[in-house]
């Protein structure tokens, strides 16, 4: 069940979004009727390393790529940034599996996103201002932010980032739905003008109409003191 909390935090939602109503939850997992999934636009199947990745991490851990899988094991916080910006209108696809095996991150917790992520101190190169893996150097980021499970696989939150030092607008704060251990969580994201949408396991999680939208930027994985293991990461450009 969603928490009283949560609907506090659709009220200021749609208070943001005052002029544009949230758009209606669809069956099925594309931006929305007439809309559809067109052709791939970048993909990494975790063969070849980390070519296509740029990370960010706290206090070291691992993250490597190869037989198929990016595997983050990591202390502490640590962003895995996708190397080239993406424009929407797409959809980001991926699998990730949060390990439980008894490792000294296996938490189970933060299975965590950036989207459409601008750094105002270097608008035109996210990586031209350089940032250590820790949650507040990602302020001055103009980005959605999805949290699921995090605080100790507690909460699921959707963010909308100003670019501005301690300041994280919170949109939409559910307490479930959560992480399940050694389970894989199929993730799709929807960047379709003011459409910001979020599933996993083709449950729609986050629904979102944002009246003043970011449309481009960096994708990137982010977690905290956790152990995951992601496959299959593609995007697509959206039609209609």
């Amino acid at each position: 069940m969603t928490s009283r909390r949560a609907f506090g935090a659709l009220a200021v939602g749609a208070a943001l979004a005052a002029a544009t109503p949230t758009a209606t939850a669809h069956t099925g997992e594309g931006a929305g009727p007439g809309r559809r999934r067109g052709r791939l636009i970048a993909a990494d199947d975790f063969r070849h390393g980390l070519g296509q990745w740029v990370t960010e991490s706290q206090d070291g851990g691992t993250v490597t790529a190869g037989g198929g899988v990016l595997e983050i094991d990591v202390p502490s916080g640590a962003t895995v940034w996708f190397r080239r910006k993406l424009e929407g209108p797409y959809v980001i696809e991926y699998t990730a599996t949060p390990v439980a095996a008894g490792g000294a991150n296996d938490r189970v917790s933060d299975l965590n996103n950036f989207w459409n992520a601008v750094d105002v101190r270097s608008p035109d190169d996210l990586f031209a201002t350089p940032r250590g893996g820790a949650l507040p150097e990602y302020d001055y980021l103009k980005t959605y932010y999805s949290g699921y499970g995090a605080n100790y696989n507690t909460t699921t939150r959707l963010r909308r980032y100003v670019g501005e030092a301690g300041v994280r607008p919170l949109l939409l704060d559910y307490t479930e739905p959560l992480l399940v251990a050694n389970e894989p969580h199929r993730v799709r994201i929807v960047s379709d003008g003011a459409v910001v949408r979020w599933w996993n396991n083709g449950r729609l999680v986050f629904d979102y109409v944002d009246p003043e939208p970011y449309t481009g930027g960096h994708f990137g994985f982010r977690t905290v003191w956790s152990h995951f293991r992601i496959e299959g990461f593609r995007v697509w450009r959206i039609l209609g």
